[in-house]
């Protein structure tokens, strides 16, 4: 997802708008551009690559100003150049914009200004709104607007002619303390200062400068100014504005004595679950407590059905919460991709309750599905790490993650913490129907217990780089899991895939036979999940189909198992655990794997190509 940044106040503008911008890069971009208000107007720098070619850039060019706008692109319309990197100006040059998000209609909006005459120099579609922008703005010049200023009801009168989603940030030559922003399916954050404003996409932009932020909602149109700041609803609704105060620090934002942010938030993992369990036990009912939920425990009790939709890396952390749901709870529960389910006219029964899982909370796909949900009149629930985010808003209600921001766009603590969540809930709802106060017991004590034995894990980073440097001239792999141990399969392929580029697949270790068999070969290795536990011998069956053929096998295998070590090639040991909450030690090794595997390619682990933290257009 590409990032925006905005400034306006007494401090020069170019430091911060770049300072910014280094702390969205997580968020995948191609190219990067400024652009400040002075008194030679508006100036403007952009350059493809990363953000410290524009930083070298603005070194000769020294951009000087105390207003500005700035962002970090991924390409959607148009290939990745400094010609279609943002800012972008309308016809006049006088008016700027930064834009994330998509105009569907931009195509018909372009062909209208080309017969008036406009030309374009860049092939996407921010740029014909900047002169969209323009034309109203000329109207706007014109009439007196309600006592608003012309740049302000200038974006609101272009927005309302837009199809599609959009955050963006607008300056103006004619108003040089002033900076737009607006909002619609694309997040956008005020930062409040103390004489100087923000504007950004994410918090994590401007922490270092302010933790009191205001998250605009769809629709919302913000106008900052040095000494203040003004939300106007583009909408018959009038804005309700709140000041939230972030929960983080800048420090928990930034890498630390850690190579890469992956490693860090990889070993922030036992913590994350402390947070995530924090004041959420009843020892002495043996339940969990989750007031956010918003339902009685009369409404919970009358749920028949449970559905978990999802993207990702979320998506693999809700098909663990379908094993979890199911097992402790006794309730049928589905996991759907929220990008098929917005778009199915699935049939839902009356007393279904419906969990949207995502870390951002800004998910386009999820936040669609969790709309159409809500249309239909189900009570739709969210799983959230972001605090304000969209999602978290329009959710009937939920439970928050508390672990931290996420820098790394391959997602791993995030992911840990949802599978916590699920535990949490499904412990809640299982003591609310048949489960036994003596497992419900079992199942906190073991909880409390896993940090400590994701710490043991994590001292075999070593051992597991050693692993990964064996195989790093392999070009495909396999990952074998099943029962709750088949999502972790596909979430430790989807690891190997996202930072190395190396092929992967996950599957549920039965179906090897069923196709995936004929793979199997000498370069080929499988990474089989294999914890003691029911079905174990059955996982030892497909180990041995794998040696059969000659395949190298990596087995995660439960401490003490010396029979596993016999077969497999390599060996990782976790610590045993209760086979429900298995998933929680198992996925620490094969995180890991990936992220010393892509070291060793000498890949971009907290960049990696093509990819964004948080996927907020289709």
């Amino acid at each position: 997802m590409c990032g925006i940044v905005g400034y306006v106040g007494k401090r020069e503008v170019a430091p911060l708008l770049v300072e910014g911008l280094r702390r969205l890069e997580y968020r995948g971009y191609d190219s990067a551009g400024i652009a400040v208000l002075n008194e030679n107007g508006l100036q403007s720098c952009k350059k493809m690559g990363r953000i410290d070619a524009l930083a070298a850039e603005l070194k000769k060019t020294k951009l000087k100003g105390h207003a500005g706008i700035s962002h970090t692109r991924w390409a959607t319309h148009g290939e990745p150049s400094d010609l279609n990197a943002h800012p972008h100006m309308d016809q006049s040059g006088r008016i700027a914009v930064v834009h994330n998000g998509v105009i569907e209609n931009f195509q018909k909006l372009k062909e209208k200004l080309e017969k008036e005459g406009h030309v374009f120099t860049s092939q996407t579609d921010t740029e014909v709104l900047a002169h969209w922008i323009g034309v109203k703005y000329q109207k706007a010049m014109k009439s007196t607007n309600n006592g608003r200023l012309p740049i302000v009801s200038a974006v609101e009168e272009a927005l309302r002619d837009v199809v599609g989603t959009y955050g963006i940030a607008v300056i103006c030559a004619d108003f040089p303390d002033v900076v737009v922003g607006a909002r619609r399916g694309s997040p956008l954050v005020i930062g409040v200062g103390k004489g100087e404003n923000f504007l950004a996409s994410d918090v994590s932009a401007m922490i270092a400068q302010t933790r009191d932020v205001i998250y605009l909602k769809d629709y919302e149109l913000a106008v900052l100014k040095p000494g203040g700041f003004d939300v106007y609803s583009m909408t018959s609704q009038q804005p309700t504005v709140q000041v939230s105060r972030v929960e983080w620090s800048a420090d928990a934002a930034e890498k630390g004595d850690f190579p890469h942010f992956m490693l860090k938030e990889i070993f922030e993992q036992p913590q994350t679950i402390q947070n995530a369990v924090r004041g959420r036990i009843n020892h002495e009912e043996c339940t969990a407590v989750l007031g956010g939920l918003n339902l009685s425990a009369t409404q919970l009790r009358a749920v028949d059905r449970i559905i978990l939709m999802a993207c990702g890396t979320s998506w693999h952390a809700a098909l663990v919460g379908e094993y979890l749901f199911e097992e402790l709870a006794g309730i049928p529960t589905e996991v759907e991709y929220a990008s098929e389910f917005r778009y199915r006219n699935a049939p839902i029964e009356k007393n279904t309750i419906v969990f949207a899982i995502t870390q951002s909370g800004e998910t386009a796909d999820t936040l669609a599905a969790l709309r159409e949900s809500k249309r239909k009149g189900h009570t739709t629930l969210a799983i959230c790490n972001v605090v304000g985010s969209t999602i978290a808003r329009e959710a009937d209600g939920g439970v928050y993650l508390h672990a931290g921001p996420e820098i790394g766009v391959a997602s791993t603590k995030a992911f840990i913490s949802q599978i916590t969540a699920l535990v949490l809930l499904a412990l809640y709802m299982g003591r609310l129907r048949s489960l036994s106060a003596a497992l419900g017991k079992k199942i906190i004590e073991e909880l409390e217990l896993i940090p400590s034995k994701i710490e043991k894990i994590l001292s075999q980073s070593g051992e597991i780089n050693k692993i990964a440097f064996k195989y790093k001239a392999s070009k495909d792999f396999l990952f074998l899991g099943r029962q709750s141990n088949f999502p972790i399969a596909l979430e430790g392929a989807l690891k190997l895939k996202e930072i190395s580029y190396v092929h992967a697949e996950g599957y549920p270790a039965a179906e090897m036979k069923h196709g995936p068999i004929a793979l199997i070969d000498k370069d080929t290795p499988t990474v089989i999940v294999a914890p003691r536990g029911n079905i174990y011998d059955k996982l030892m069956s497909n180990l041995e189909e794998v040696k059969a053929r000659k395949g190298p096998v990596i087995a995660v295998a439960t401490e003490g198992d010396e029979a596993i070590a016999k077969k497999a090639d390599d060996v990782i040991y976790v610590p045993s655990t209760l086979e429900q909450l298995q998933p929680l030690l198992t996925i620490i090794p094969l995180q890991l794997f990936a992220y010393h595997f892509a070291v060793a390619l000498g890949c971009d682990v907290d960049k990696p190509r093509n990819l964004a933290k948080s996927v907020t257009v289709e």
